[in-house]
């Protein structure tokens, strides 16, 4: 890929020149194997990772992040700036102008009105859209022709490309959601499993946590791509024996994610079939604090805002809990030189790194017993546990299934144990955990547990968005399908001022000044515990050529270069 940079309202950007390929479907089948199966293609209705990135094979949104972090234009031919004239003088609205002759792939044009719907869609109430921090402050769409969207903000916006940009924010086709919207989202079925897209493949077969099929997209804007006539993502399984089903066996192409010790991943490329790339961005394994009440006898309302949590609403608890942990023997003994310990929930871009939380990496257990000692949590009848006004420090800890969380979790629950804390471990199928099922109690939003461990990320460099992922109305409710981002149900007024003010804040410093703030308040207030900042992993066949891995987008970003390389 050819870049040419340039400067979005003090932001690097690019262009793109892009290549072609001899022929369109000329190189077979791709295999890809991911061990957490996707349970939607509509990522308005998941925050988790493996449905964003599947979906991002069929839905695209205008702009999106290449591997260095860049902006690049994907459905529009530049990106809009002050400079352009795209971006006006007050930031309060950008203008964008769609390339010409797109079409969907059902051959139907891509049409301004399709931006405007897309922002309807998921900004209707009670849809519960995973990504609606993507649209804060939007006001109106305006589609004064076919190709034109100007998007309008009620306060000035220095940063204006959250919404349309990244993989978690595509377009989507106003004709096939049309009835979708509000609380019938979820309810749409053929659209949330076979959207019509405008990326390089359309979907043939969705099996829910388990296969999607597949095909090249005859309509594809460039007639040299994809390479491949057809892809297959392959569900379910575990990390190990993805990794091997490339690395070993060469069953499949590209396997996602391989969250395998460093030792595991080594001894498997040491077969020869294959590689495993990594990089660094965003992505934070965390434990998360419950602040709310998760007992079952409390019904509907189990994990609300109506109900405090019984001994993680006290400060000292939660901090005792961190202070307990050694996040440089997780590192070692989940991901070795693709983890490094991180006290921040926001660890790059460097500029948004704060240091000032480096006492969680040092391991205190002695200095936790007596936090927890003063806050008067004792063990007053001898079994161990320690209580207090009748409440015992009985948790449980859920987690997704994996060979690395597991160890995590067995680690965790004996240092907590040497606080008088005792923890029931419970591990759920990663499908399940992550998935988008409003009426399963085993999702990581719902949060059935009084601590959860999962890793998260965001798409680009910017962080305005995710930061405002633990702002009060992002609390997952019924109301809102259990959609929301906020999964402690962290509800502070001097965090939401802050995300408010960032949202009106230009130059880049002074973005990054308010989000170490947020990133500060949130892990001194403890309610997300930030273990390791992990390297994105995944692995590929000798075969497959093409791959470029990003860790500020989509993982599968270029799967259109794709192609197979000629036996030597």
């Amino acid at each position: 890929m050819q870049c040419g940079r340039l400067v979005v309202a003090g932001f690097l950007a690019c262009t793109v020149a892009q290549g072609a390929f001899a022929e369109r479907a000329s190189d077979g089948q791709v295999n890809l194997i991911f061990w957490q199966a996707p349970s939607i293609l509509n990522p308005y209705l998941s925050g988790g990772i493996k449905d964003i990135e599947s979906a991002s094979l069929v839905l695209e949104p205008l702009a999106r992040y290449d591997e260095t972090g860049d902006m690049v234009p994907w459905l529009v031919d530049e990106i809009p700036t002050v400079e352009n004239g795209g971006v006006s003088d007050d930031f309060k609205s950008i203008t964008w102008r769609l390339s010409d002759d797109l079409t969907w792939s059902d051959g139907t044009p891509v049409t301004a009105a399709d931006v405007k719907f897309t922002w309807s869609y998921c900004t209707a109430e009670g849809g519960g859209c995973a990504h609606v921090d993507k649209f804060a402050g939007i006001t109106d769409i305006e589609t004064p022709d076919n190709r034109t969207v100007v998007v309008r903000f009620d306060e000035p916006k220095p940063f204006p490309y959250d919404a349309f940009v990244g993989a978690s924010s595509p377009i989507l086709q106003a004709d096939q959601f049309a009835d979708c919207l509000g609380e019938r989202a979820p309810t749409c079925t053929d659209a949330n499993f076979y959207p019509i897209g405008t990326g390089p493949f359309v979907v043939d077969e969705f099996r829910t946590g388990d296969t999607v099929k597949m095909s090249a997209n005859p309509n594809y804007r460039d007639p040299a791509k994809p390479a491949f006539a057809s892809l297959l993502i392959k569900g379910g399984g575990t990390a190990e024996n993805a990794a091997r089903a490339v690395l070993e066996t060469a069953d499949y192409d590209y396997a996602w994610n391989l969250q395998l010790p460093p030792e595991v991943l080594d001894g498997m490329q040491a077969a020869g079939n294959g590689e495993v790339v990594s990089a660094f961005g965003t992505l934070v394994e965390r434990i998360v604090i419950n602040m709310t009440n998760p007992d079952a006898d409390l019904g509907e309302e189990r994990s609300t805002l109506a109900h405090p949590h019984p001994f993680l609403d006290d400060i000292a608890v939660r901090q005792a809990l961190s202070m307990a942990i050694d996040r440089s023997i997780l590192v070692q003994i989940g991901y070795g030189e693709a983890g490094r310990v991180t006290c921040n929930i926001l660890p790059a871009p460097e500029v948004y790194a704060s240091d000032a939380n480096e006492a969680c990496k040092v391991q205190d257990i002695e200095g936790a017993k007596a936090l927890l000692d003063s806050a008067g949590w004792t063990d007053s009848d001898g079994d161990g546990v320690r209580d207090k006004d009748g409440v015992p420090l009985r948790m449980i800890f859920q987690t997704s299934t994996n060979a690395v969380r597991q160890t995590f979790q067995a680690a965790i629950k004996s240092w907590w144990s040497q606080l008088g804390v005792e923890t029931e471990l419970r591990n759920i199928d990663g499908n399940i955990f992550f998935g988008s099922d409003a009426n399963s109690p085993y999702t990581y939003q719902k949060f059935y547990a009084d601590v959860q461990m999962y890793a998260q990320m965001f798409d680009g460099t910017d962080p305005e968005a995710y930061m405002a992922s633990w702002t009060c109305e992002r609390i997952p409710t019924p109301e809102n399908q259990w959609q929301g981002t906020n999964m402690p149900r962290y509800c502070n007024e001097a965090f939401d001022a802050l995300s408010a003010e960032l949202r009106e804040t230009g130059g880049r410093d002074e973005r990054a000044k308010l989000a170490r703030a947020m990133n500060d308040m949130l892990v001194q207030d403890f309610v997300i515990l930030p273990l390791v900042h992990r390297g994105r992993v995944s692995a590929h066949v000798n075969s497959l050529g093409g791959v470029v891995l990003n860790t500020w987008d989509s993982e599968l970003w270029n799967v259109a270069d794709w192609h197979r390389l000629s036996a030597e």
